[in-house]
């Protein structure tokens, strides 16, 4: 499908999205979450893909949901948002955290709402200096919806996370990065270099390892310590039979760079 509200291109096991709707700061509506939707699928079907980068077109990263896309009134008849997150945010969070491939988060701008927890959904999150997130909710008398309620206390705690969510307060990424919500904080001409650094390491990595890190890890925060056990030798079962592990000993035995072939 052609796309309008988004960028996607792929090169060299790098797959790159970007919200592209700059004057309305990336907020979503229906297309743009369908073009996101039929990106991911594209990303998830093709072998050849290492990593996926997403991040934001002008000066915002993504203004959360575009509240004109489903506008009410006082007195009017009231919307069903519940049939907006079955619809759109709920299948997007999940097909971000199950992508087996790492993504990068490139956080340029304000993250808000939906926004800042779909970056936080991503596995690597590096913001610019100037960049914030906040959880924008409590201002319309919301919860932190897009996995937001998941995400904070588990980043940074209870205390935190409900400080986040009930104040509404813009927390600048340095802080973000302070306390753990994020991977990374750079001087904002400096994001492009590290995350294209980033993506360069991660598409030259063993691929399917990092597929099985990630779902281990994700997987850990609903496991008991035991399950958890028997998950972690599930995996590496499966992945001590791989190429790739075959490859990385014998590029360490022979103190060579090693060559991946992925997943």
């Amino acid at each position: 499908m052609g796309y309008e509200n988004i960028l996607f291109e792929s090169e060299g096991g790098i797959a790159r999205m970007t919200l592209n709707r700059p004057e309305r700061l990336n907020s979503f509506n229906d297309a743009m979450h369908t073009e996101v939707r039929d990106a991911l699928a594209r990303v998830k079907a093709d072998a050849s893909l290492r990593v996926l980068l997403l991040t934001g077109s002008g000066r915002a990263f993504c203004a959360g949901q575009d509240l004109g896309d489903r506008a009410v009134a006082p007195g009017a008849e009231p919307v069903d948002l519940g049939a907006s997150i079955e619809r759109n945010y709920r299948p997007l969070v999940l097909a971000l955290r199950h992508l087996p491939l790492p993504v990068v988060c490139a956080v340029n701008g304000v993250a808000a709402g939906a926004g800042a927890n779909i970056a936080l959904a991503c596995d690597i999150v590096v913001a610019a200096k100037s960049a914030s997130f906040i959880q924008a909710f409590s201002k319309i008398g919301l919860i932190p919806d897009s996995g937001g309620t998941y995400f904070l206390p588990r980043l940074v705690g209870s205390a935190r996370a409900i400080g986040l969510a009930m104040l509404g307060e813009r927390l600048i990424a340095e802080q973000a990065a302070e306390w753990g919500l994020i991977w990374q904080c750079v001087e904002d001409n400096e994001l492009h270099e590290t995350v294209e650094k980033l993506l360069r390491t991660l598409a030259g990595a063993p691929t399917a390892g990092l597929a099985a890190t990630k779902r281990a890890l994700y997987a850990s925060a609903e496991n008991s310590l035991a399950t958890q056990l028997d998950f972690e030798r599930d995996l590496q079962r499966e992945l001590g039979r791989s190429a790739d592990y075959q490859e990385g000993v014998a590029a360490f035995t022979a103190k060579r760079a090693p060559r991946f072939a992925g997943r």
